[in-house]
Parts: C-alpha cells; sequence; structure tokens
C-alpha cells in the first residue's frame, strides 16, 4: 500500500498533545483514503516510526480533512516545517468516538498494533 504525502506541518488546535498524542499536521487531497496506518514521517535526513491518522476529527466537531501524525518516541517542535509521510499499513478505518476517553483508549491499542509491526516486520523496537 506504499503512498507519500509531503506538507508543511501546521499549527491547529493542539488537542493531540492534549490527549498524549502530539501530532504533525499536513493537508491532504479530499480523495485521500481515511483511517489509521502505520507508517514512516521523514524530517530532513531522519525516518521515523509513525502511526498516522487521515481524515476529519469529527468528535470534535471537525469537518475539515488532514494527515496527523504521531511520531513514536519524539519530542521536537515541527511548525513549518515541510516533512514527507510514508504510508505502509492500514490498521483501521476511520470512525466516531463516544468520548475522548474512547478515543485514547483505541490509540492505545493503535498505538500497540503500530509498534508491534515495526518490531515483528522490521525487527526493531520502538520504545
Amino acid at each position: 500500500m506504499k503512498k507519500s504525502i509531503r506538507g508543511i506541518v501546521k499549527k491547529r488546535k493542539g488537542l493531540g498533545r492534549k490527549l498524549g498524542y502530539p501530532t504533525a499536521n499536513i493537508e491532504v487531497d479530499a480523495d485521500a483514503d481515511e483511517g489509521v496506518f502505520v507508517g514512516y514521517t521523514r524530517i530532513k535526513n531522519s525516518t521515523l516510526p509513525s502511526i498516522i491518522f487521515i481524515g476529519a476529527p469529527e468528535m470534535f466537531g471537525d469537518k475539515e480533512k488532514r494527515l496527523e501524525s504521531h511520531i513514536f518516541d519524539f519530542d521536537g517542535d515541527l511548525y513549518r516545517k515541510e516533512i514527507e509521510v510514508e504510508i505502509i499499513k492500514k490498521l483501521r478505518d476511520n470512525r466516531k468516538f463516544e468520548s475522548a476517553e474512547a478515543l485514547v483508549e483505541q490509540m492505545k491499542v493503535d498505538e500497540k498494533q503500530a509498534r508491534g509491526y515495526f518490531k515483528d516486520t522490521l525487527g526493531h523496537s520502538t520504545g
């Protein structure tokens, strides 16, 4: 399924950070496949394991589709920097959650699956 998307990181509401999953947000085409994916985020010469969401976070009243990349074990400021996100594998479809707590619980499951993918498929751990 490999696909790459480039863009400039834009500042949003910071909801990912508040939920414990800070993300780098870039624009995507309206016809981009929605869901949660395993992949990599490239920043200059670094290629970092990531979990990627594409869609509109409707639970928070947002209707604008975008790509949000949570880079594992990364802490840095990427605003206004160009990144490239490589999508490797889809984990699940996008869906609306009843509460922020339910979303965070699912994000933990998604993270565990994604980290397992990197460990099992590529032979290295992401933390």
